[in-house]
């Protein structure tokens, strides 16, 4: 798996928009890699990690100006020496000539923001761990099951769409069709979302591309949902052996994490839809507590030894 990164340019994006960054130096240098936030300018370097934004707020630059000229110069030149993708200066304030000259000369990215530190650092914060962890595209369709996120796989035209369709007349909500961003947080969540411009959209063949926010309101769509279940369509094979208890556990590996999995075979005349909506209740009653399969085994155990 890949280093998660985040280029400089990104930071310029709409999603930025309200910070207002304009560029000051470094305009040729806004591919460098930012891989986790932090800030630091008190001359503590062996907390400057590679590849760190590094804040400069008010004070930040009254620290600075403090300190006598050659220690400010040598201050200076060492952390913009640094592996550092990119400083930000906050609440509108120009940079100090020795930053201004060293971020010139070294082709360092210099962003300037008039809001707060602390709506900048709230901001590229929750920007930057939005995108530097783990993440994997899918092919699939998630949805909203009674409030569980269900992941449904197969193979291309076993009917995923179809059988999300029918879901979401009956009341579920779409979260992604046919590509599912899925990211994993430190806290072992896996939430899948869709990018634009696939959001909200989905794919009917004979029909083609529709939006399911306009056909059927806000309720029939969600922004995110955390991975809960991942049921496999597949289609029926008469050579296979079926589970038909329900006893069998198995987990689906997604970015290491493993999440619960069922297999369910497709075949004429089976209602998909009704069929994934009774397994995500069932999950939801095994989440409580209630394994029906198991305690059906354990009654069955019960009568026998009871008649023996």
């Amino acid at each position: 798996m890949n280093q998660p990164h985040v280029k400089v340019s990104e930071l310029l994006g709409d999603e930025l928009g309200d910070l207002e960054f304009r560029v000051l130096t470094g305009r040729d240098s806004l591919d460098n890699q930012i891989i986790n936030p932090g800030l630091a300018f008190a001359g503590y370097y062996e907390y400057i990690k590679p590849g760190r934004v590094q804040i400069i707020g008010e004070s930040e630059l009254r620290f600075l100006e403090t300190l006598p000229e050659d220690v400010r110069d040598q201050r200076i030149e060492t952390i913009t020496g640094l592996d550092v993708p990119v400083l930000i200066l906050t609440k509108g304030f120009e940079p100090l000539e020795e930053i201004g000259r060293y971020c010139r000369d070294r082709r360092l990215p210099l962003l300037s923001s008039p809001a707060l530190s602390s709506t900048v650092i709230k901001n590229v914060s929750y920007f930057l761990e939005e995108h530097l962890v783990p993440s994997t595209q899918l092919h699939g369709v998630l949805l909203d099951i009674y409030g569980m996120g269900v992941l449904l796989i197969g193979d291309s035209g076993v009917g995923k769409s179809e059988c999300a369709m029918d879901l979401v007349t009956r009341g579920h909500s779409l979260v992604a069709d046919d590509r599912v961003r899925v990211r994993l947080y430190p806290n072992g969540e896996l939430v899948g979302d869709c990018e634009e411009p696939l959001r909200h959209h989905m794919e009917l063949r004979g029909i083609g591309i529709i939006n399911l926010q306009d056909l059927f309101g806000l309720a029939a769509v969600r922004e995110r949902k955390t991975i809960d279940l991942v049921i496999e369509l597949e289609r029926w094979d008469d050579s296979k052996t079926y589970d038909r208890l329900g006893l069998d556990e198995t987990v689906f590996d997604i970015l290491g994490t493993p999440c619960p999995y069922l297999k369910m075979p497709v075949a004429l005349g089976r209602n998909l839809s009704i069929l994934v909506e009774i397994a995500s209740r069932n999950h939801v009653l095994k989440l409580q507590g209630h394994h029906s399969a198991k305690e059906f085994i354990r009654q069955l155990e019960a009568d026998l030894e009871s008649d023996s």
